[in-house]
């Protein structure tokens, strides 16, 4: 059964410079209970999917068409009143940045506090042991102190610790973490992604990693999504996606330095394409080793490779010597 099914999204931001097509017919589904990998570089059109699902894509965003069913509910249509019952309580996000994301004049105990409060009705003294106990779920040290402390007070990832926190607070369905290693340590990312699996396997949530790192979806994840330029390039289990890869997932698997190799990193040529004005056929093209004319003139369809694998290339077939 799929928590999350996402049909046709169009979600564009109506710039003066012209319309940005950051999602233009994205198509994918999420099995409940599933950790799923969400990938692509940045530009891609990652987190623009969470905030869309969300219903918080940011002005001059707009949602212009398709649907987004949650436990088979169209949340498109709901008004904003009725979306407040889904997010942080059916679908919360970890955001990318925990400095920015935690006001600086509230203690952490007052910001999630007002939090459980606001949506759990309890009175502050329950809400304050509620807040205590998520935050022990997090393994944030001493969270009897910490409630009274301020952000600034905290180290990096300490405060992603009080994010995941906050996301959690209200028992969440579904788990969106975008980018939840940014700008911190080796040692502290290796901590925040055991903790995520953790708690995906101990509160038998749905989790969405939106990464640009295939070696935190190779560890976490059962399922990929891979984006490019607001389209899905492919969609499969883990296994296939490394096995047989679309040829933009292929250029990031050869991106990513491996301990048990020494072979040179081969980087992707060239940028993102601008999305006012993208690239004709297969958005890819101009940045593929494998193109010619067909991907240049002719959008390619997401075909149906089978055993789940889903994938929008002319060549793939030619190039996995199949068929």
């Amino acid at each position: 059964m799929n928590i999350l099914e996402v049909e046709k999204l169009k979600t564009y931001f109506f710039t003066e410079a012209g319309v940005v097509k950051a999602l233009d017919d994205i198509s994918f589904s999420i099995p409940k209970g599933s950790t799923l990998g969400l990938v692509g570089e940045s530009g891609s059109g990652k987190t623009v999917t969470a905030q869309s699902v969300l219903r918080i894509v940011p002005k001059p965003g707009k949602i212009v068409g398709g649907s987004i069913f949650f436990e088979g509910e169209d949340l498109l249509p709901k008004k904003e009143g009725e979306m407040r019952k889904f997010r942080g309580k059916k679908i919360s996000l970890i955001f990318q940045d925990p400095t920015s994301s935690l006001n600086p004049l509230f203690t952490i105990g007052e910001q999630l506090g007002d939090i459980v409060v606001q949506h759990m009705k309890l009175k502050k003294s329950e809400a304050k042991e509620w807040v205590i106990k998520t935050l022990k779920l997090a393994k944030l040290p001493d969270p009897e102190n910490a409630i009274h402390s301020y952000p600034h007070q905290f180290s990096g990832g300490m405060k992603q610790r009080i994010c995941i926190a906050r996301a959690l607070l209200l028992s969440p369905k579904l788990l969106f973490a975008d980018e939840p290693t940014t700008n911190l340590d080796v040692t502290i990312q290796a901590q925040i992604i055991a903790l995520l699996k953790d708690l995906q396997r101990d509160l038998g949530m749905t989790l969405v990693m939106i990464t640009h790192d295939m070696g935190i979806v190779a560890d976490m994840c059962k399922w990929v999504v891979v984006l490019y330029a607001g389209n899905v390039m492919e969609i499969g289990p883990i296994d296939k996606i490394f096995e047989e890869p679309h040829p933009y997932t292929e250029a990031l698997l050869k991106a990513i330095p491996r301990l048990d190799q020494t072979k040179e990193l081969v980087f992707i040529p060239g940028n993102i394409p601008n999305l006012i004005d993208p690239p004709s056929g297969c958005k890819f093209h101009p940045r593929c080793q494998y193109a010619k004319e067909i991907c240049k003139e002719k959008i390619p369809s997401l075909e149906d490779i089978g055993d789940g694998h889903f994938v929008s290339c002319h060549r793939w077939k030619e190039l996995n010597n199949r068929g």
